[in-house]
């Protein structure tokens, strides 16, 4: 009998596609009187009637749900119950930073910028997901996620969190205390050599460069760190650096502070992990990228001059 009466019902007056928000924790009621507002359904105690006779009151699922025209009761009620809500897809590209996904969430779910980075800095995430720093950034898997439409910050974050939680490679904790780097320190090294590497060929050659750099004492004096400062400082990048932002003070410039900074730049994809953990095994401390993207890597300073004046003098 449940089944039959399931099967049958009227209409609403909606004659276009519909979007009807179902709150998390709403009753049959307050879904019934959002539906009929919106012409989803044209009686509201009949929708009640059959929701409570095949006992499928309690079980309709929060989200933001799109109705085409003329949608019978049957079909509304089988969609709240299965929770076919509508879905917004978020991608964090290999290298980006808090910021970029920032963005991109308000943009796709509406979500403040201010909101989503207070909740990357909440301490009670952070300890949930073991986050050396003030934010988990560099802590996130760039990777491309679904979430229902009307996801909160929180589980965004968390989706992306628990994806590096379970793709980290169970040799990366042991190899990183062989090169005296813990995981904090791996994933801050690892999101430099991302932001600087164009080519992936060129990871293994940055990382080099860099992890000579710090076992002599230099400065790593990486751009994209004092980028981050400016990120930090006002939520934008410049679009070119000039000399004077190379005296910018800031602990996130690489060029005034020795060692690494104090955390990650972005969130940096396993290739950039591999790379630190496996340098190529070359003397090069300098490098400059070329109009190809690729890099030209040099074993000192001189040898830097003139492959900078090389590139700037074009082919030939």
């Amino acid at each position: 009998m449940a089944a039959a009466l399931f099967l049958t019902g009227c209409s609403g007056s909606n004659t276009v596609a519909e979007r009807v928000i179902i709150p998390r924790g709403a009753s049959v009621r307050v879904a019934a009187e959002s539906l009929a507002d919106h012409g989803v359904i044209s009686n509201q105690a009949w929708f009640r009637l059959r929701a409570r006779f095949a006992m499928l009151d309690r079980m309709l699922k929060p989200g933001l749900y799109e109705f085409p025209p003329q949608s019978g009761t049957a079909e509304v009620l089988r969609r709240l119950v299965a929770g076919d809500a509508l879905h917004v897809r978020l991608t964090l590209p290999e290298g980006a930073t808090l910021f970029d996904i920032a963005a991109a969430v308000e943009n796709r779910v509406g979500i403040p910028k201010a909101e989503f980075l207070r909740v990357a800095r909440d301490s009670a995430l952070r300890s949930q997901f073991d986050v050396v720093g003030e934010s988990v950034e560099g802590w996130l898997l760039p990777e491309t996620f679904d979430f229902p439409a009307l996801v909160d910050s929180r589980e965004i974050l968390e989706r992306f969190l628990a994806a590096r939680r379970a793709g980290w490679d169970s040799s990366w904790d042991a190899r990183a205390k062989a090169a005296k780097l813990d995981r904090h320190a791996l994933l801050t090294l690892a999101s430099i050599v991302e932001a600087e590497a164009r080519l992936p060929a060129d990871r293994p050659l940055i990382a080099a460069v860099y992890r000579n750099r710090l076992r002599i004492g230099m400065p790593l004096q990486a751009d994209p760190t004092i980028q981050y400062g400016y990120l930090l400082q006002d939520g934008s990048r410049k679009p070119r650096l000039y000399n004077i932002d190379y005296a910018f003070r800031s602990p996130w410039n690489s060029y005034l502070n020795p060692g690494l900074p104090p955390g990650p730049i972005g969130n940096p994809s396993s290739a950039a992990i591999e790379a630190v953990l496996s340098p190529s095994p070359v003397p090069y401390l300098y490098f400059v990228a070329g109009p190809d993207g690729a890099h030209r890597f040099s074993r000192n300073y001189n040898e830097h001059l003139q492959a900078i004046r090389k590139i700037r003098r074009g082919p030939h």
